[in-house]
């Protein structure tokens, strides 16, 4: 089994492989994580959902990176906890392993898109961790809407943002088609009503918010239900800026990510962040 990884540097994109035996690779499901319910009031008085998760080992008098992990399309909080998913396993995984976080909203809808209201949970759920943590570091991580998503938060709210894992993301949300009747719902809108939105949340057209940001990018290249395209020119273009990006790109797979691909890019959010 081969590994392509597509490190988009300043001036070029340097192209390495790597190989992973079959049996190293953890099994693609495993049983579920318990996490923490909370429940909160949000800005509209409706009563909004998260889980909390923390390593075995937490301690809460040290300073402790939260990983906001953002949920796929027609999925809730819990998808990140089930053990179904490879990108999801890995992220839990890498916070164990550096003693992170790991915080999951329902952001408003099982097909959200990062919407307004979706976003004012979120920097209402950032806050009260802050409140209640020792936080110094916020990373996101999500795949498909959720990958989508976390660049969408990023490039709106860029210095609350330490790092960016999107895995099978869209950077474009005036191009993509898919899917539309759910985030008109989601943006108060269609294209046509209200184009701005769209374009306010769609991070390709705002690669210099990421320059502090150490983002990885996960791509299928086959991928039709996101496909990669806008993502693969962000990554391109923060390269170009200057910024710190890593563009993974399998161009067998479609909407996925495998686990060792999902880890790699964590591991250079994590050790690439400040």
């Amino acid at each position: 089994m081969r590994l392509i990884f597509s490190l988009c540097a300043a001036l070029a994109v340097l192209t390495t492989t790597a190989a992973f035996a079959e049996d190293s690779l953890p099994p693609t499901g495993r049983a579920p994580i318990e996490a923490r319910l909370v429940e909160f009031q949000a800005f509209d008085g409706s009563t909004e959902r998260y889980f909390e998760w923390t390593p075995e080992k937490f301690d809460p008098a040290k300073s402790t990176t939260l990983i906001i992990a953002l949920h796929g399309h027609g999925s809730d909080a819990g998808q990140i906890f089930s053990g179904v998913y490879a990108e999801y396993n890995a992220t839990l995984d890498l916070a164990a392993e550096r003693n992170a976080i790991v915080v999951s909203p329902d952001y408003r809808a099982t097909t959200s898109w990062m919407g307004p209201a979706a976003e004012k949970d979120v920097l209402q759920i950032i806050a009260k961790a802050k409140a209640e943590r020792r936080i110094d570091r916020v990373f996101f991580v999500g795949g498909s809407m959720g990958g989508s998503s976390a660049l969408t938060f990023a490039a709106l709210h860029p210095e609350l943002v330490d790092g960016v894992v999107a895995m099978n993301p869209t950077a474009n949300h005036i191009e993509y088609e898919n899917f539309q009747d759910a985030i008109a719902a989601s943006f108060g809108g269609s294209k046509k009503d209200v184009p701005l939105e769209y374009k306010n949340r769609s991070a390709e057209y705002f690669p210099e918010r990421f320059l502090k940001i150490p983002t990885a990018i996960t791509l299928g290249g086959i991928d039709v239900i996101v496909p990669p395209e806008s993502a693969r020119r962000l990554a391109k273009a923060i390269a170009a800026l200057g910024g710190n990006v890593l563009c993974i790109e399998r161009p067998e797979l479609g909407h996925t990510t495998q686990y060792p691909d999902a880890r790699a890019a964590l591991e250079f959010v994590f050790d690439g962040a400040r």
